[in-house]
């Protein structure tokens, strides 16, 4: 195992933690404990509603339009798992003249920095991924391969080149490399278009909107009040998933046709348009769970008993929901269930407004059903569908004359691209990848006193049925302000992203308003894996991502940050000793006096261009020669 003059040794005297006072229960610094639980509150909650009024009123003022129209209901129905072997590809690019079979977008959106921006769709799949491409410098060297950065978790391309001076991304084609920038399914620019005049005009609103967030969070246009937006809360109607209204006198007689209507489509979208998102169990869940907040309503009216019967008719029905004839009986069922409830508002002692409560338990439910079908994600699917593709986009654009690339992973990047060596090895097929880089990144953070241990609640699949999306974007948007403005109540955060005096406020700020995203509780959940024995393992539990890695031969090099409190080194060091000796180099950055390196700091911190980015080079110089 190779070290450099930057190395120190992170398990005989580890550097002091970032913030004072330890939680006893988990070891892990508190203030980053409230950090997380800030992200991950969501999906802890005990059901849906919650989580989608802080979600609605975090968002209302700042995120409004984009997430609701790009992120949070993107147009395609589904997303179906697709064979690798079976990848066919599509693609159109902006800034470039391409062949005749790859369809050409005139401009690219103001917020993408690179020198051009291409697009390319796996076959079956409504995705447009978005692909950052940096031109090589004239003046470099020629090189012999084209270089792949992978993003973080929740994250975009923003993070590799936030500016001119300090630009990963920049600094590599610089050094001669034909730079690509993957954001994969639902980060970025990524969009679900249906052809490429509605993906330039997805790709510049969604620009819009991002540089809008960053403007109004800078200028102080923040949510003015956290109320809630159920009845009797404010009066403004959010944007996003909830639409809860005053109601009216002309509200309280029943309309009949509407609730059988309603009640219909919820039982049938349940029974079969999601036959291919959720297994069985997880649907007589969902059912379930659905039933019981509308026994909430009937609690102590004489109509419970009977809505009980009908509800053990349902679920026998959805249980069996590829009879042919369902759709009628979901009808009778509905038409039934709406007729003890009409009268039970006519009765003597009538339930106050069930319909209008109704109607809203229904739209939650229903809206809830979209997001699980519109975020039907995993690593996998990156792993398994993106990476691949865009690979062989890149390869047909560049054609390396040994057919492989370079590739660098910062956070689940990384993991990426060491899930890649270990599947390919293990299936004794050759990956593409002619040596790979690893930012903070690791398959087994059990060692390690890693924040992200507060993910470990959530690796009940069925929390995704809570609340199926995290905005992180949101989020860290409506938490920066009181991080970075008197009196700093929350400047702690900061430190999780990058150590002191590491990166400047001005940059800082870029990253956190403009480079984070909305994550599929489903993704989450696939990762939370890497925290049991065993380390990361496949959607079906049985592929344990470290078993075959020391069967690949790809040259890598893991790097860290002393001062990482999301993958500290020894969660890297717990993956770099699975590697043959021979083919890694192991480097942890910071030093005693400082400087320190966060997260984000190996990345973009200030120290990062004269002290990482020439290690980086080295390394990929050493395997860029074709034999």
């Amino acid at each position: 195992m190779t070290t450099c003059p930057f190395y120190h040794n992170p398990f005989s005297s580890p550097p002091p933690h970032a913030f004072q006072g330890t939680s006893l229960h988990t070891g892990i610094p508190i203030k980053s404990n409230i950090f997380l639980n800030l992200i991950t509150m969501a999906i802890t909650q005990s059901n849906i509603n919650p989580a989608i009024h802080f979600a609605a009123s975090t968002f209302r003022h700042h995120r409004r339009h984009f997430f609701h129209n790009r992120l949070l209901f993107p147009r395609a129905a589904a997303f179906r798992r697709l064979s690798v072997q079976n990848v066919k590809l599509r693609a159109f690019s902006i800034g470039e003249t391409q062949s005749a079979e790859i369809e050409k977008l005139p401009n690219k959106p103001p917020i993408c920095t690179a020198d051009e921006l291409h697009y390319v769709t796996v076959n079956n799949s409504a995705w447009k991924l978005a692909l950052w491409r940096y031109n090589p410098s004239p003046q470099a060297p020629p090189r012999n391969h084209p270089l792949l950065l992978l993003s973080g978790v929740g994250t975009n391309a923003i993070g590799y080149d936030l500016s001119p001076g300090c630009s990963f991304a920049r600094y590599m084609c610089g050094q001669g490399f034909d730079t690509w920038v993957l954001e994969v399914r639902g980060a970025g620019l990524s969009t679900q278009g249906l052809d490429h005049k509605d993906v330039e005009k997805s790709a510049h609103e969604i620009s819009e909107q991002m540089e809008a967030a960053a403007e109004n969070v800078t200028n102080g246009a923040l949510p003015t009040n956290q109320q809630s937006t159920t009845v009797g809360g404010t009066s403004e109607k959010p944007e996003i998933l909830v639409v809860n209204e005053e109601p009216t006198a002309a509200t309280t007689a029943w309309d009949e046709s509407r609730l059988v209507t309603e009640l219909t489509e919820t039982f049938t979208r349940l029974s079969e348009r999601l036959s291919g998102f959720l297994s069985e169990s997880q649907s007589n869940l969902m059912s379930a769970r659905f039933f019981d907040q509308i026994s909430k309503l009937l609690e102590g009216s004489y109509i419970f008993e009977r809505f009980i019967e009908v509800r053990e008719k349902f679920s026998s029905l959805l249980e069996s929901r590829q009879n042919s004839g369902v759709a009628g009986q979901i009808r009778d069922l509905s038409q039934k269930l709406v007729d003890i409830l009409e009268e039970g508002q006519r009765s003597v002692s009538p339930v106050f407004d069930l319909q209008e409560r109704l109607i809203t338990t229904v739209d939650d439910f229903q809206k809830q059903l979209d997001l699980i079908v519109k975020y039907d994600w995993d690593f996998d699917h990156y792993l398994e569908e993106d990476v691949p593709a865009v690979m062989e986009y890149i390869k047909a654009q560049t054609k390396p004359k040994d057919g492989k690339l370079l590739a660098i992973g910062h956070s689940m990047g990384g993991i990426l691209l060491y899930a890649m060596l270990s599947r390919y090895s293990a299936e004794g097929r050759d990956p593409g990848l002619a040596a790979i880089v690893t930012l903070a990144s690791s398959l087994d953070y059990t060692s390690s006193k890693s924040a992200l241990k507060l993910l470990i609640p959530l690796a009940d699949p069925a929390q995704a049925l809570n609340v199926p999306v995290v905005p992180l974007g949101a989020l860290l948007s409506a938490a920066y302000p009181l991080s970075s403005r008197p009196p700093y109540a929350l400047a702690w955060l900061n430190d999780l992203i990058s150590a002191q005096d590491m990166m400047h406020p001005e940059l800082l700020k870029k990253l956190v308003l403009n480079n984070f995203c909305t994550i599929p509780a489903k993704l989450l959940i696939q990762l939370t894996t890497a925290f049991k024995e065993g380390g990361l393992r496949d959607r079906s539990g049985t592929f344990f991502y470290k078993d075959h890695l020391h069967k690949s031969n790809v040259p890598v090099l893991a790097l860290a940050g002393d001062r990482d409190l999301i993958c500290p080194p020894e969660a890297v060091h717990e993956t770099v000793k699975l590697i043959p000796e021979h083919l890694v180099t192991y480097k942890v950055f910071g030093e005693a006096n400082g400087p320190h390196y966060a997260h984000y700091d190996l990345v973009g911190g200030r120290m990062a261009v004269e002290q990482l980015y020439p290690c980086v080079i080295d390394f990929l110089s050493r395997y860029d020669s074709i034999e």
